[in-house]
């Protein structure tokens, strides 16, 4: 591995891969100065090429809930390599992490996997639309569903009109096809089935935000959007990429009691590798090829690697049942930043479950995509600067979720909230 600094890799960087970085938000814009690279991570810290110790509280962004480089996943890895790295065919590790997913999400009967979240989105709107022989989707502002043409969408001026591409190289009349809503906002969502009678596919959320900062749901609201879906005929579509065995071993939808029609998982199932699967009832995803008319494949879907690491980390999960602990050094970061914001005078809102929060600079309660923006970005990059400079590594953008691991606890977390609460006061 190369022995050069950050600046010196960046540098190299810049004139071969676009922006410098293979993921836009890696790129430190939003909040200023030059990425650091990491050359190896341990439990909850991150070493970078400079040899700096940083204690994550991004986690990879949400596969890494038990730390970095953990030995037993380590040791999973090994062990299939001694297999081989690739097969193009069927192999056990598939149908062992079907049989967990299943035991594990009561509402996933089948289940497909892929090689990332992206894909696993994309394939249950495709999925969706075959099922029900309609074309229209709704999405809601600030849900992010991975980067494909359906679901990159951001909102139009008005609650029920369709929305309009949030990248360039997408046709409008893609976009058309897909309607954005307000968050939390069950009056929007019944508004747009009655105008749209019979077109509506189905209707895709994150039960609670993780991409524009982290935002649960109201109280009742999943319970009236299954119920708006149910009554108009359109498939309830759960992204548990981030949220799927982090919250619960069964996701947001075990703590809500909510049963969606289709759950998309990645992240955690990967156990630090590239892997994404969706999944729900029998008889929709007996609608796939080679059952059925809707096509979707992948040569890497249920890499023997990825799922020998993924396999592991739920096994883990079953075993350790960590998530009141995991809840607890939540609670811990959120009551250090309420006080230490409270004693600066600096108005903050901290909305967290179990081992995901994040930190807004605003007085207005935080509950969809427009309140979100409230939040001062250029005093969270400020706040940023200050908990890196003092080795603790946040998000890199004031709308993003923040990810805690059982490595976390004990020193880690207790220097981690002496350092975030040392940068409120220096604001």
């Amino acid at each position: 591995m190369s022995s050069q600094t950050s600046d010196q890799l960046f540098a190299r960087a810049l004139q071969l891969i676009p922006g410098g970085v293979n993921s836009p938000v890696r790129a430190f814009r939003s909040v200023g100065g030059s990425p650091f690279f990491v050359k190896a991570a341990r439990g909850a810290t991150l070493i970078t090429a400079d040899d700096r110790e940083l204690i994550d509280f991004v986690c990879t962004w949400g596969p890494a809930i038990h730390g970095h480089n953990h030995p037993r996943i380590k040791a999973a890895i090994a062990t299939a390599l001694e297999s081989g790295t690739s097969f193009g065919t069927p192999n056990p590790y598939e149908v062992e992490m079907a049989e967990l997913i299943t035991r594990l999400v009561p509402s996933i009967q089948k289940v497909r996997m892929t090689s990332s979240g992206t894909e696993a989105t994309m394939s249950a709107v495709r999925l969706a639309r075959g099922f029900t022989r309609r074309d229209k989707i709704i999405k809601f502002s600030g849900c992010y569903h991975g980067h494909s043409d359906s679901l990159l969408i951001k909102a139009g001026s008005g609650a029920l009109t369709h929305g309009h591409p949030d990248s360039a190289g997408i046709p409008a009349s893609f976009a058309r096809e897909t309607i954005v809503l307000p968050f939390n906002n069950a009056a929007a969502l019944a508004a747009a089935f009655t105008a749209h009678p019979d077109q509506i596919a189905g209707v895709i959320l994150e039960p609670y935000i993780g991409n524009v900062g982290f935002i649960p749901a109201d109280p009742g609201y999943l319970a009236a959007v299954r119920q708006l879906c149910t009554q108009h005929g359109a498939l309830l579509i759960f992204d548990e990429v981030m949220t799927g065995f982090r919250l619960a071993l069964g996701g947001v939808q075990q703590l809500e009691g909510i049963t969606p029609d289709l759950t998309t998982l990645g992240k955690i199932i990967g156990g630090g590798l590239p892997v994404g699967a969706f999944g729900g009832r029998a008889d929709i995803m007996d609608h796939l090829a080679p059952l059925g008319p809707v096509y979707q494949a992948g040569t890497l879907s249920g890499n023997p690697l990825a799922l020998s690491a993924g396999i592991a980390s739920l096994r883990l999960l079953e075993e350790l049942n960590p998530y009141a602990r995991l809840d607890a050094l939540g609670q811990q970061v959120r009551e250090a930043v309420l006080s230490a914001a409270k004693a600066k005078g600096i108005p903050v809102q901290v909305p967290q479950r179990g081992s995901m929060f994040s930190v807004f600079f605003t007085a207005t309660p935080i509950r969809d995509y427009d309140s979100a923006l409230t939040s001062d970005a250029a005093l969270f990059g400020r706040f940023f600067r200050a908990c890196l400079d003092g080795g603790v590594y946040l998000p890199p953008s004031a709308y993003e979720a923040y990810f805690l691991s059982t490595a976390h606890e004990g020193a880690a977390i207790d220097r981690a909230c002496d350092v975030i609460s040392a940068a409120l006061r220096s604001l």
